[in-house]
């Protein structure tokens, strides 16, 4: 297949994950305020959109761990083809795709990484993948950064409960709380959050279109990403948030609605300080992961919460799978364009009629939690008990021992 040709459709290609990604992750910024009545639903998502699209123009540092970290190319090591990068992409975007479907927890940037790994294994050899790079820039990070985002999150709701309790001075009994403020917080942290997915998400694409200008010979090695690169990237991000976003967001259920407003507060400030200093550092993580661990940890920190571990296990879980089995896709992708155009023919064929075939057949299921994201699971996993529980128990509590029995 011709050089350009094949350049333009991998192009096409990532911009299209970009897309994917932006309605996959649209909820990990706004599901929170629209279950605590911060922003009304339609708004979130057009603020979600047109923030992911003005963070995409703030940084460029993980773009470059994409295309000049993770697989090595130039003179200095292997030069990978755009043929290899197709397959990755492919396996990424199928992966995004069953997982969506599915309801599963997953990252879209994990896929990206499995794919673009795997399919470079098979097309070039293990001695293509910096392991070093893929440590410190990407394993590392998903490890810690969940486990960090959430014990802050803990530690921000529990500060913010204790803040703002109001007891009588003279009987000791709680009184009302005031915390409608923090609604009103929600629409800054979650912005902010937003802001933060576009500096770090959209970045991943524009390194992918950024390798495969250079495994072309069209930019120098080592370069960072154009500026038709990084506003073709934020545009798509942003159109996938704003069309995938409202009709995600819409089906949320039972998930998040338990969440409030000091909880939903403090989840997204430390999911926004994860994912931009991470962004600053070049780390390349997955916005779904840590705001999971941010809203499991929020929960946590509320008073009357158990932890459903079986359902924080299925996150973890998806998170483990996600990098290999794109890797998988991807590395089957490559082995079939490896045999020349017809390979690539097949791949292309076949993956789009699978898409096509999974986006159709999600419209005609009905199931509330479908076409919802992993930060819906991770608000599954804590469990609130009830108001009129809670007061049950704080009356026996107080009871003398003698009525108890």
């Amino acid at each position: 297949m011709d050089i350009t040709l094949m350049v333009a459709l991998v192009i096409a290609l990532a911009l299209f994950f970009d897309f994917t990604n932006g309605f996959h992750d649209t909820a990990n910024a706004m599901a929170t305020p629209i279950a605590t009545g911060a922003i009304k639903p339609k708004t979130a998502v057009t603020l979600a959109a047109i923030l992911n699209l003005v963070g995409a123009f703030l940084s460029t540092e993980v773009a470059k761990t994409v295309s000049g970290g993770i697989i090595r190319e130039g003179s200095g090591g292997v030069q990978i083809t755009p043929d290899i990068i197709f397959a990755g992409l492919m396996g990424a975007i199928l992966w995004n795709m069953i997982t969506w479907l599915k309801g599963l927890p997953s990252s879209s940037s994990h896929a990206l990484f499995g794919g673009l790994i795997g399919a470079a294994i098979a097309g070039i050899g293990f001695n293509s993948v910096n392991l070093e790079v893929l440590l410190q820039k990407v394993i590392l990070p998903a490890v810690f950064a969940p486990v960090i985002a959430g014990a802050v999150a803990y530690l921000c709701t529990r500060l913010a409960y204790a803040l703002t309790a109001r007891h009588d001075p003279e009987t000791g009994s709680k009184l009302t709380q005031k915390r409608g403020g923090f609604r009103t917080g929600q629409i800054f942290t979650s912005s902010l959050v937003a802001l933060a997915h576009g500096t770090n998400d959209a970045q991943k694409t524009m390194g992918i279109i950024t390798l495969v200008l250079i495994a072309a010979g069209s930019q120098p090695t080592g370069t960072g990403p154009q500026l038709w690169v990084i506003a073709a990237c934020a545009l798509a991000i942003a159109v996938g948030t704003y069309a995938g976003g409202w009709r995600i967001i819409r089906t949320m259920g039972s998930g998040l609605t338990e969440v409030k407003p000091a909880q939903g507060f403090a989840a997204e400030t430390s999911t926004a300080s994860a994912i931009l200093a991470s962004s600053h550092l070049g780390f390349a993580l997955s916005t779904t992961q840590v705001a999971s661990g941010s809203v499991i940890g929020s929960g946590m920190g509320r008073k009357g919460t158990t932890v459903r571990w079986n359902m924080v296990g299925k996150i973890a879980l998806g998170w483990l799978f996600t990098l290999p089995a794109a890797g998988i896709v991807g590395a089957l992708t490559a082995l079939l364009v490896k045999t020349g155009l017809a390979g690539v023919v097949i791949a292309a064929v076949v993956g789009t009629a699978a898409v096509l075939f999974m986006f159709l057949y999600s419209r005609k299921s009905r199931v509330g939690h479908q076409n919802a994201v992993e930060v819906e699971e991770a608000g599954q996993a804590v469990r609130f008990a009830k108001k009129k529980a809670l007061a049950r128990a704080r009356a026996n509590a107080n009871k003398p021992k003698d009525t108890q029995r």
